[in-house]
């Protein structure tokens, strides 16, 4: 163990995952008034993004930032995403940040209910005008084989009709397409799974499916 990790884990201590520290000094600079206690979760707060800036390609006062941003007590982030099918195959979009497919959504605003959100995403992001039909599933996204993300984050899938509108790209999507479940391009795994993408398939075929949850 080099000294800078040395350094790290004893300044951390017990917290062993960088979302906890996220967490912790969130929610200790919402309710603590306490000027030390302060302080220290100011610097807890420092301490994980510099260490989620030396695994990424972001500089420590942009990941800082973000944190900082994050004010109250810290609660799950909603992400929304949408399955739309025309002739057997499902609509991916290719994000521009990563050049990898995805189904269309991202997080829902204030403001907006879940089926509003998701409807407005499909729109912005792929040109398609949508009805949203039923929730398919709800999901914890740690426990959905995701890559490593700074906040705790639920995931809503919601598979919709299309009912309107041509292919069109954002300033998020650079590709709009519809895919057979056996020809799906590589995916945006810190968006949406194989595994999920399947699971859209099977409410598409069986609609009376339940919804997923956890």
């Amino acid at each position: 163990m080099t000294s800078q990790w040395l350094e790290w884990a004893q300044k951390l201590q017990a917290i062993r995952q960088r979302r906890d520290a996220v967490r912790i000094a969130q929610n200790g600079l919402a309710y603590s008034k306490n000027q030390f206690d302060i302080e220290r979760y100011n610097s807890l707060q420092n301490i994980t993004a510099e260490i989620v800036s030396n695994y990424s390609e972001l500089e420590h006062k942009q990941i800082l930032d973000l944190f900082i941003g994050e004010v109250g007590y810290a609660t799950p982030k909603v992400d929304i995403r949408g399955a739309v099918f025309r002739d057997n195959k499902i609509l991916l979009v290719k994000e521009r940040a990563d050049g990898l497919w995805t189904l269309p959504g991202g997080w829902a605003d204030v403001g907006e209910s879940p089926s509003e959100a998701v409807v407005k995403e499909i729109w912005e992001e792929s040109g398609y005008q949508t009805r949203a039909l039923k929730l398919a599933a709800v999901y914890d996204r740690d426990k959905q084989g995701h890559t490593p993300f700074p906040f705790y984050c639920y995931k809503f899938f919601f598979l919709c009709e299309l009912i309107g509108g041509s292919p069109s790209v954002s300033i998020e999507t650079e590709e709009v397409g519809f895919f057979f479940e056996d020809n799906i391009p590589p995916l945006s795994i810190g968006r949406v799974t194989k595994a999920q993408i399947e699971l859209m398939f099977e409410h598409y075929r069986h609609p009376a499916l339940s919804t997923d949850f956890d």
